[in-house]
C-alpha cells in the first residue's frame, strides 16, 4: 500500500481525491471555479463534508456554469438555502452568485481565470518539501496577494487561509508530504 499524506485518512472519497486531484496542476476555468467556490464553502467545515456533498453541488450549482449562477435570483437562492445536499449557509451562496459575475467581467477583459490565478505563481507549480502535515503553512505571502487581487476584482469567501487551501487543491503548489508517494509523481510529472 502507497505512503499517502496524513490527511486523505481511510474515507474512500478522501482517499480517491487524494490520488487523484489534490495538488495536480488545474487550468481549466470552470473546474478553477468550481474549486474556489467549493473551498469558500468549506470555510469553518472539514474538506471531508464538502466532497460528500460535491455532487450536490455540482447539480444544484448546473455544473458550476458561471453564465447560469450569475443569473440567480431569489426564488433560486431560496430554492438552495432549502436544500441539505449543500451547506446552507446564505452569505455562501450569495459568494457563489457574486464570484460567478466577478468571474464574468475578468474573462470579459480577456483574461481567463487560469491566467489570472496562474500568474500568482509565475505560470509553475511550487514544489514544497514537507515532511509532515503540521509543517504545512495556513497561508502565504503568494495566497496573500491572490485573496487581495481576487477581492479587488469583487470575489468574496476568498480571504488568504481559503486561497492557499485553494492553491494546494488546484495543483499550483505541491503540498504532498515528502513521503507521500503522489509528491514524487506530480514533481516528476511537472519536470518530466
Amino acid at each position: 500500500m502507497p505512503q499517502r499524506c496524513q490527511w486523505a485518512g481511510e474515507d474512500p472519497l478522501m482517499v480517491a481525491y487524494h490520488d487523484e486531484e489534490w495538488g495536480v496542476p488545474l487550468r481549466d476555468d470552470r473546474r478553477l471555479f468550481e474549486l474556489l467556490i467549493l473551498e469558500g464553502a468549506q470555510a469553518g467545515l472539514s474538506w471531508r463534508t464538502i466532497l460528500h456533498k460535491r455532487e450536490n453541488y455540482r447539480r444544484l450549482f448546473d455544473g458550476f456554469d458561471p453564465v447560469k449562477i450569475a443569473r440567480y435570483r431569489d426564488a433560486k437562492v431560496k430554492k438552495l438555502l432549502a436544500d441539505a445536499g449543500i451547506v446552507r449557509n446564505r452569505l455562501k451562496v450569495a459568494a457563489t452568485i457574486q464570484n460567478a459575475k466577478s468571474l464574468l467581467e475578468l474573462q470579459k477583459s480577456g483574461t481567463s481565470f487560469s491566467e489570472f490565478l496562474w500568474q500568482f505563481v509565475d505560470d509553475q507549480p511550487i514544489h514544497n518539501h514537507w515532511k509532515s502535515l503540521s509543517d504545512l503553512p495556513a497561508k502565504t505571502d503568494v495566497s496573500d496577494a491572490m485573496s487581495k487581487e481576487l477581492k479587488v476584482r469583487g470575489f468574496k469567501f476568498v480571504g488568504s487561509t481559503i486561497c492557499y487551501a485553494f492553491m494546494q487543491a488546484a495543483g499550483m503548489v505541491n503540498d504532498h508530504e515528502t513521503s507521500c508517494y503522489r509528491h514524487r509523481q506530480i514533481t516528476a510529472e511537472d519536470r518530466g
